[in-house]
């Protein structure tokens, strides 16, 4: 397959949702999803009532109706002429977002069964069926290249999340924060519908192996469904920061790998901790060096195609990415914050405001994420980047997507995760210092796209913004008096010539 020279970044949770993937895709680049917490997602726009019919338009195409109807007899609330989803449908323990789509009136989302080293089936079809839908969608009506992108550190649902997107034909899958060797090969047992498994990362393990399992013909035998849906095999795309991991995933998965994509400290999101020993700057954030740089001489002799991301969002960077042996870049932040994609209309427009006064800011946090990887917090009153807001969040763990598996004392799994109560945390043998400063990126960062959860005693969890440090990139699309911008303008400013120069091939 060839592959274009712009990837749009698979950032957040639904902030990379169908519409910029779709979008990006029909201007003849990568447009990628973010495959993170996307079954929550599709549960709580079915119970903001599916405002324009897509998740129900995207469900009706599922190889499995009679699940798809499940889940809607489950989780979808009908609203009446007004808009109002309070009014029939589903029970009333669900509820609309925060952002400037929610209606009145209704309470909390209902919640899905935590995910765990073992899903029920329905949970399983429950991801299946929410990976299948934003694929779908993000390609439905055009013949562009869609992605789709995971965190190696979310092990949970990854099985029936990759399956899913495969059934809706996706064509490349990126993931990163983690060393994904095993995912080269679960793809091409997933192509011929085989049971899979990878191993599983257990805190406090020995030398006991633990590991995870999924089996597509179980599924589809429960269902009474034959013949099994055929799929074929996406390409898969490694997200690495330095050439010693690009060169053992060759080895782990020879002739798997198809390419990678190269990520600086700069990038928002999750960051690869520094090399070596961790020192901090006087602001408290990773101080990066001169091992951290990767050797673009060394890569390119590696013979894998690569993309470079972070801080490469003009004409002049991307010329400079493609001079030093790229085929192309990935842009995150610049598509993150125009108006295609899934971030809540008001966030987008307070935060692009800043950046037009010159007062935007990002902090490298070494501790915000459970997954112990730096993340970049962009600055934003009314956020958890606020120290008193953060404060002010009583801890809960109820989505569960960062929660990590440990070994408990008679050999079984259990879960904890440093941004849960601490007395929870260290009652399961955690280190008290594990949760100093820990943030609930699972509720925050769905809060981000205005479907953040009420809790019963009214808390409303608070959005967490990111970006990468290349701010830059934001101001020469606005200004003081204009905020808004589109993902075209964005491929626009990058690429010479769009559509004219060959794609680069992988």
């Amino acid at each position: 397959m060839m592959l274009p020279r712009l990837i749009q970044g698979g950032m957040g949770v639904g902030v990379s949702g169908w519409r910029l993937a779709r979008e990006v895709s029909v201007l003849g680049q990568l447009g990628v999803v973010s495959g993170t917490a996307l079954e929550t997602i599709l549960i709580r726009r079915l119970a903001l009532g599916d405002p324009g019919g897509h998740m129900r338009r995207a469900m009706s195409a599922f190889p499995a109706p009679e699940v798809a109807q499940r889940v809607l007899a489950r989780y979808f609330r009908a609203c009446d002429a007004s808009g109002d989803a309070s009014a029939g449908g589903a029970n009333d323990d669900q509820r609309v977002g925060r952002g400037s789509g929610a209606a009145t009136g209704a309470s909390r989302f209902k919640l899905a069964t935590l995910p765990g080293a073992r899903l029920t089936r329905d949970r399983e079809w429950l991801i299946v069926l929410a990976n299948f839908v934003e694929v779908y969608l993000a390609k439905e009506g055009h013949g562009g290249v869609v992605g789709i992108n995971y965190l190696h550190k979310i092990q949970f649902p990854t099985l029936p999340s990759l399956y899913g997107a495969m059934l809706a034909g996706v064509d490349v899958v990126l993931m990163g924060a983690g060393i994904p060797g095993e995912i080269p090969g679960v793809l091409d047992q997933l192509s011929r519908n085989e049971e899979v498994g990878i191993g599983l990362d257990v805190q406090d393990a020995g030398d006991v192996r633990y590991r995870q399992t999924f089996d597509p013909r179980a599924l589809w035998s429960d269902e009474a469904i034959a013949p099994i849906p055929t799929v074929r095999r996406p390409c898969f795309l490694a997200i690495i920061a330095s050439v010693v991991l690009a060169k053992a995933l060759l080895k782990a998965a020879p002739g798997g790998i198809d390419g990678f994509v190269i990520e600086a400290p700069i990038a928002g999101g999750h960051n690869a901790p520094p090399r070596g020993l961790l020192q901090l700057s006087h602001r408290g954030e990773p101080i990066y060096g001169e091992r951290d740089v990767v050797d673009m001489a060394q890569m390119k002799g590696l013979g894998v195609p690569f993309w470079l991301a972070g801080g490469y969002a003009t004409r002049e960077k991307f010329l400079e990415a493609l001079a030093a042996g790229a085929s192309g870049v990935q842009i995150g932040t610049a598509f993150a914050f125009c108006e295609e994609s899934g971030l809540d209309p008001e966030l987008r427009r307070r935060f692009l405001a800043g950046v037009a006064r010159g007062e935007g800011d990002v902090f490298t946090d070494p501790l915000a994420s459970p997954t112990s990887f730096p993340f970049k917090v962009a600055a934003l009153d009314g956020t958890l980047s606020d120290r008193a807001a953060y404060e002010q969040r009583t801890r809960l763990c109820d989505l569960g997507y960062l929660r990590r598996a440990y070994r408990k004392a008679d050999g079984s799994v259990g879960y904890r995760c440093p941004g849960e109560p601490v007395d929870d945390y260290v009652r399961k043998g955690g280190r008290v210092e594990d949760t100093i400063g820990r943030k609930c990126l699972c509720n925050a960062l769905v809060a981000n796209i205005g479907l953040g959860q009420k809790r019963a005693d009214g808390y409303e969890e608070l959005p967490l913004l990111t970006a990468g440090n290349d701010l830059e990139c934001l101001s020469r699309f606005v200004t003081p008096g204009r905020l808004s911008y589109h993902a075209r303008g964005v491929i626009d400013a990058i690429l010479p010539d769009r559509g004219e120069a060959p794609d680069a091939g992988a």
